[in-house]
């Protein structure tokens, strides 16, 4: 056989392969994403449980606050909703508004020293802060993986790749920026 077919049998089977090492890549960083997101789906309904735990302890102090666990109750059943049916981006802004409403139900409960005294009290609000930051490293986690994700798909020569076999960019988890100003509570 001719030198120069061995060369281009050379050449298409170095292609071929790259071609198979970077689909499997994309592949794996897909799914690490998907991965990373029922990470935050487990610390989101892990957040979810606790909240009406947490209102049903302060209502034994605070009974006639009820705006505020209208509150608290109405964004956390629109947190569960986008979570089912929305968009990275439509859940992360449920999860703002749900994490607003809690941070009113603090501030009532910071007007009954009976109630921060309450080792039931203190021990969900314990629990709530530690899957707050577990909720914050799974959406820097997944938010990392959605960067390589995306930077792999955008990058020559991936990007042929990538749109061959019809590989989407993904959307980050991001929160819009809260209201910084200080909640306030009327008696």
């Amino acid at each position: 056989m001719n030198p120069v077919w061995w060369i281009l049998i050379a050449i298409v089977v170095i292609l071929v392969g790259y071609v198979i090492i970077t689909y499997n890549r994309l592949v794996r960083t897909r799914n690490r994403i998907d991965n990373a997101f029922s990470q935050i789906d487990v610390q989101l309904k892990r957040r979810h449980d606790l909240i009406p735990n947490l209102v049903e302890t302060v209502k034994g102090y605070a009974a006639h606050e009820k705006s505020t666990f209208e509150q608290v109750t109405a964004a956390r059943a629109g947190a569960i909703t986008a979570g089912q049916t929305g968009s990275a981006h439509q859940q992360a802004e449920a999860e703002n508004v749900l994490t607003g409403a809690l941070k009113s139900l603090f501030a009532v409960a910071e007007a009954y020293p009976d109630l921060k005294a309450n080792q039931n009290f203190l021990n969900l609000q314990e629990e709530l802060t530690s899957t707050e930051d577990r909720i914050a490293y799974a959406r820097q986690f997944y938010n990392d993986a959605v960067l390589g994700y995306n930077n792999r798909i955008q990058v020559f020569p991936g990007n042929l790749i990538a749109g061959a076999f019809s590989f989407r960019e993904r959307e980050y988890f991001d929160a819009p920026p809260e209201d910084e100003a200080p909640v306030q509570v009327q008696f």
